[in-house]
């Protein structure tokens, strides 16, 4: 295939003079004077002008050096397109320094960016052309790498799209058969992803409001791409990376910025927001695999569980099977809690030992018992739990799951069923 799908793109028109205006919004909290200004001029240099209502910077309480104050609003003046500075006398953090942005903003279109990006020609008007098509389509580009170190610009691929796992972090997996089949094999077509990233991403004005903006009861960063992902999906939106848009992100070694009452607190906090309002029955899973989450208090959520109750919005149940079948997270599953080197395995209706994207596989008759990508096509993968004897036999093998033994001490080992003390395991909340 080659790169024959950026032909493809470069040889798209758009009707760009029926597009709505778009506000390009963009946070910033200590943003280095370069990145910031090269994100800027990239914008303005490399999109239709009349597409530009207006650029609105949000500052989230910079407190180190002087070049973001009046050095700022001096050098923008200047500039050929509207550009407002908004200020925050104390840290909010990005979700709700969005909300500034977008309470100000006029444009049809909101187009988030993080601060540290920069655009290439031809970004805007695939993201524009979806929304103008489906203004229930919330779109991102392909996000390309830009050094930390030396600014160099990195393609990223067309070939992945968002994902999550046992711990709710996102995470980028490649874009399965099913979803490359829905496009004809034509990579230039925009591919429908189960979750974004967050940073970058456009959606019409009034759906962004009708549809729940942001929950502001999350603090800071972390989580709300999530949030936003599953309510749009389950609430009649659809979410899309464009293939034919693509802008740079510098991906950070480490976080610049403070994080009040510490990194932990913060990101379960918000994730347990979304596990009370969006993940139904599945949130006893998600507690499961991470009760330390749950010493964490996470605020008063009847808002938005009314929202979801207004707008609705479908069960979880029904994304992870329609929108997101590829998940890491079983819809069905016998037992939950065993653990083997230190992992939790869940026991799942496919008859797998699963955890997260990794099952217990064996590939040759004695072993030795291995961790590998779940396939979900039992073969080496498939163990049946006898509830009399507690013994786990690896069917294809018809060998049994033992206690370690020798040098392997954290992980299991197969043997001959002898029905010893050694190959008996107790999987809790056993519901065969």
């Amino acid at each position: 295939m080659g790169r024959s799908w950026l032909f493809q793109c470069k040889k798209k028109s758009y009707p760009v003079e029926s597009f709505p205006t778009t506000s390009i919004i963009i946070v910033f909290h200590n943003e280095a004077w370069s990145t910031l200004l090269r994100l800027v001029h990239s914008i303005i240099n490399r999109s239709p002008r009349h597409l530009l209502e207006e650029i609105i910077l949000v500052d989230d309480a910079s407190d180190k050096g002087d070049h973001l104050g009046r050095k700022l609003e001096n050098y923008v003046k200047k500039l050929p397109v509207p550009i407002h500075i908004l200020r925050s006398n104390e840290r909010t953090g990005l979700i709700r320094a969005r909300l500034k942005g977008a309470a100000a903003s006029k444009g049809k279109v909101l187009t988030f960016l993080d601060a540290h990006c920069e655009c290439t020609e031809g970004w805007l008007e695939p993201l524009l052309n979806e929304i103008y098509k489906d203004r229930t389509s919330v779109v991102c580009p392909i996000i390309d790498v830009i050094s930390d170190d030396t600014f160099e610009y990195i393609t990223g691929s067309d070939m992945t799209w968002g994902g999550f796992n046992w711990k709710l972090n996102f995470r980028w997996y490649p874009v399965p058969q099913r979803e490359l089949d829905r496009r004809g094999g034509d990579r230039s077509l925009p591919t429908r992803t189960p979750t974004m990233a967050g940073g970058l991403f456009a959606i019409d004005r009034d759906y962004f409001y009708e549809i729940g903006s942001y929950d502001e009861g999350m603090d800071i960063w972390g989580g709300e791409n999530l949030e936003m992902s599953y309510r749009v999906w389950m609430c009649g939106g659809q979410i899309f990376i464009v293939t034919c848009s693509r802008v740079g992100h510098v991906f950070r070694k480490t976080s610049p910025y403070s994080w009040p009452g510490g990194v932990a607190r913060i990101i379960n906090h918000n994730t347990q927001r979304i596990v009370e309002v969006w993940m139904d029955e599945y949130k006893d899973f998600f507690y499961k695999i991470n009760p330390g989450v749950k010493n964490t208090a996470y605020g008063d959520v009847s808002a938005r569980k009314n929202l979801r109750k207004k707008l609705e919005c479908k069960s979880f149940r029904w994304y992870l099977e329609n929108i997101y079948p590829e998940s890491q997270m079983p819809l069905d599953f016998y037992s939950l809690g065993e653990k083997f080197d230190f992992q939790v395995f869940s026991y799942t209706k496919k008859k797998a030992l699963q955890s997260d994207d990794l099952c217990l596989d064996i590939s040759s008759m004695n072993g030795p018992v291995k961790l590998f990508q779940c396939h979900g096509l039992s073969g080496n993968q498939k163990w049946e739990y006898n509830t009399e004897t507690y013994a786990l036999k690896h069917v294809n093998t018809d060998m049994c799951l033992q206690k370690p033994v020798g040098k392997e001490r954290d992980m299991p080992s197969i043997g001959y069923c002898t029905g010893e003390l050694s190959q008996q395991w107790i999987l809790g909340d056993m519901k065969l």
